[in-house]
């Protein structure tokens, strides 16, 4: 049971979200997160991962002990601050990743297939007058996957029926049956379809820089499921302006969401707006598990995911 007038809720959460929290508790809801902290003798923060906390809000509320992120991503947390003031920190992973990886691969087919173009094609009548493009396989390819975590793991499995080849980077080595590669350059040289599938991190911003996309080279792809922040967005555009890597599919971008105007205006990406985890079953999910981390705060029990910054 969670406490009246305990938990503050920052930020605004979709309806079918909303609806889930309300049918477990009654938050004190906070939507600006940059307006100064209501007044309460507030325990816990409720978060979603697209929202930035800020420190000043946390530090304007001493009686703050824990944060729930409802995302598997908590790069919007002042994790230093928390850490060093002793406040728990959750996040809600493993039960997005259907959704995430779904997407992903709906990405990469749309954009080797050139799907929406196909579509649009159709609409416009072009067919009757010339046979649409040729366009690329799967078979065959080598698939890279930056980060092989949960979810790039749960990527891996989905992309074996499609008969490719399957190498992955990080900063360790698993114990999986996939080619390793210490630096993701290496494994961008030697990959046709590059997915970006890690956390953000001070060690993966920007990773995929120029050299990076040189690396992948004119025949490759590069697919974003990540974080903004992980791409060198203005190496991209560049890349992806003069044909140095083939095609790019974002769902993630650094200024979200008014991301860069000048991937609007190219033919050789997918844009779709950061929505991995947009599903109804999947979000109910991500929210009962941050409640569920809620509960077990204020039960005094060990948090079902925590986040050990």
């Amino acid at each position: 049971m969670i406490p009246v007038n305990s938990v503050l809720q920052v930020g605004h959460f979709p309806e079918i979200m909303q609806a889930e929290i309300d049918r477990r508790f009654t938050p004190i809801h906070h939507p600006d997160p940059q307006a100064p902290a209501p007044a309460g003798n507030f325990q816990a923060i409720l978060i979603r991962s697209n929202t930035k906390l800020p420190e000043a809000l946390v530090k304007q509320i001493p009686s703050i002990r824990m944060v729930a992120t409802c995302g598997v991503g908590y790069d919007n947390l002042p994790l230093d601050y928390l850490k060093a003031n002793g406040i728990k920190a959750s996040n809600t992973p493993g039960v997005l990743n259907d959704a995430v990886c779904e997407l992903a691969v709906g990405m990469m087919l749309a954009l080797l297939r050139h799907i929406p173009k196909a579509q649009e094609y159709v609409k416009s009548n072009a067919w009757s007058k010339a046979p649409f493009r040729i366009t690329t396989t799967l078979a065959g390819k080598r698939v890279g996957i930056a980060g092989m975590g949960r979810i790039g793991q749960d990527l891996a499995e989905r992309l074996k029926p499609f008969k490719v080849e399957i190498a992955y980077s990080g900063p360790n080595k698993k114990l999986l049956p996939y080619t390793y590669y210490r630096e993701i350059k290496d494994l961008a040289k030697d990959c046709d379809i590059l997915f970006l599938a890690c956390p953000a991190t001070p060690e993966t911003n920007k990773m995929v820089n120029a050299a990076v996309l040189e690396a992948l080279g004119t025949t490759g792809y590069l697919i974003n499921i990540a974080r903004g922040s992980v791409v060198d967005e203005d190496a991209l555009l560049y890349a992806l302006q003069h044909k140095k890597i083939a095609g790019a599919a974002l769902d993630v971008f650094e200024n979200e969401p008014n991301p860069n105007k000048d991937f609007l205006n190219l033919d050789n990406v997918l844009l779709t707006p950061h929505i991995g985890s947009a599903t109804s079953e999947t979000r109910i999910a991500m929210t009962q598990l941050a409640v569920d981390n809620l509960e077990a705060f204020f039960k005094q029990q060990p948090l079902p995911s925590e986040v050990n910054n």
